[in-house]
């Protein structure tokens, strides 16, 4: 028989709490400038938490599962994260078709889970139609509807009033994204903006070729095209640079929003402009983003240089989830856990004025502009002056000697919008 003593046994407890841990699971490819933003943004959190005496005196450990931006993929690295892990908490880098597939495993496992690059609004509505099985679910960027939304202003207040544009064609990625945000371009564009859809032109992920589509949109004798790209997105951007496309081209480029893409488009990436969450590249930052983005460029020198606007997104988002299951007392409670992420609210100034804002809807709470609510979505402003939170988006464009700049909203404008040289 084994004689435990008193001090055997504080021994013990001393181990098994030495032994305790908070575990994380990062969801999201590993080989993509999207996904490391969002692995490398929380591993920065997570040790920042750690050295400060992490979650409740437990120490937060990370573990990774790779999805290569599969929606397959992505279902197996959730169960594996949920089963093989059992992990208490998952921050997701994925893109929006990914997290549609995993969605239900979520339902199922009841994980805690943050959304940091996803944006479809489908999935704000499953948390409108099924508050119960959703619980679990945040996304800490706005919805692709807020996105669209704001952006139909730049289309009012640059592409017509200032260029006088009147008809785009439309050339989409067929994905659940570049589906989300045709509908909401052709049906909003035209009565908002006066800015007339004359077609829209739908291509597979993996085109390489983008000649015979520039032409077609040409052919439709619209005044710009409007481009919608998440995947693969420097292909069409140096094509369309390169083949000195005579029509202007603006929209949703995700390839644009990293600094590594004047070099992935070999310096053929001059006038694209695209839309982006905040912060984007061009952004002026806060004393504590770029406090943030200065932590992060001393410790990897490898793609991304600088963080996409999800690796913000996961530096704070993980702190915010950490804070609330302390309040909740841990992961475990998923309906106390929720109730207490809702009320984080984080506001950042520069010169003494809000610039940036990571908090909550509320599920009831009606953003006036869209006549709806996004419980568990992240809060934005979608009218100037932007007191209440930042835009939604801003709209980011590369120059042809390689700068990048802000366009608008005014309020946030680094540069102004021009078009090619090429295009008369």
């Amino acid at each position: 028989m084994i004689k435990v003593t008193a001090t055997s046994a504080l021994a013990i407890i001393c181990a098994t709490m030495a032994a305790a841990e908070v575990k994380v699971g990062f969801i999201g490819s590993l080989s993509s400038d999207t996904g490391l933003s969002t692995l490398r943004g929380a591993e920065i959190a997570i040790e920042e938490l750690n050295a400060a005496g992490g979650m409740n005196g437990e120490q937060i450990v990370m573990v990774t599962a790779d999805t290569s931006e599969d929606p397959t993929e992505g279902v197996k690295a959730y169960e594996y994260l949920a089963e093989t892990e059992e992990v208490d908490f998952i921050i997701s880098g994925s893109i929006d078709d990914v997290s549609l597939a995993w969605m239900p495993r979520m339902q199922e496992f009841q994980i805690p889970t943050l959304d940091t690059w996803t944006s479809y609004i489908g999935i704000i509505d499953m948390v409108v139609e099924d508050p119960e099985t959703m619980a679990p679910y945040f996304m800490n960027i706005a919805s692709d509807e807020a996105l669209a939304t704001l952006y139909i202003n730049f289309g009012a207040d640059v592409l017509k009033g200032q260029m006088g544009w009147e008809s785009t064609v439309i050339l989409a990625e067929d994905t659940a994204f570049g589906e989300a945000i045709t509908g909401l371009i052709t049906d909003a564009l035209g009565p908002v903006a006066g800015i007339k859809t004359t077609e829209i032109i739908k291509y597979d992920v993996n085109t390489v070729d983008f000649a015979p589509l520039f032409s077609r949109a040409q052919e439709t004798g619209a005044d710009f095209i409007y481009q919608v790209s998440t995947v693969n997105s420097q292909v069409v951007s140096s094509q369309y640079v390169k083949l000195q496309v005579p029509m202007p081209m603006t929209g949703v480029n995700v390839g644009a929003l990293g600094l590594e893409y004047w070099e992935d488009t070999g310096g053929a990436g001059g006038g694209i402009s695209t839309l982006s969450p905040v912060p984007s590249v061009g952004f002026e930052l806060d004393p504590v983003s770029q406090s943030f983005v200065d932590t992060y460029q001393a410790k990897y020198t490898s793609r991304p240089v600088m963080p996409h606007f999800n690796g913000f997104n996961a530096y704070h988002g993980l702190k915010q989830a950490m804070a609330a299951a302390e309040t909740a007392g841990g992961f475990g409670d998923v309906k106390a856990w929720s109730a207490e992420m809702k009320k984080q609210d984080l506001v950042l100034e520069k010169d003494g004025k809000l610039w940036l804002r990571y908090g909550f809807w509320g599920d009831d709470e009606v953003e006036e502009v869209t006549g709806r609510t996004y419980p568990h979505n992240a809060r934005f402003d979608l009218t100037s002056p932007y007191e209440d939170a930042q835009p939604s988006m801003v709209v980011v464009q590369w120059k042809e000697d390689g700068s990048v700049g802000v366009v608008y909203p005014f309020e946030y404008a680094t540069t102004e919008f021009t078009i090619p040289s090429w295009v008369k």
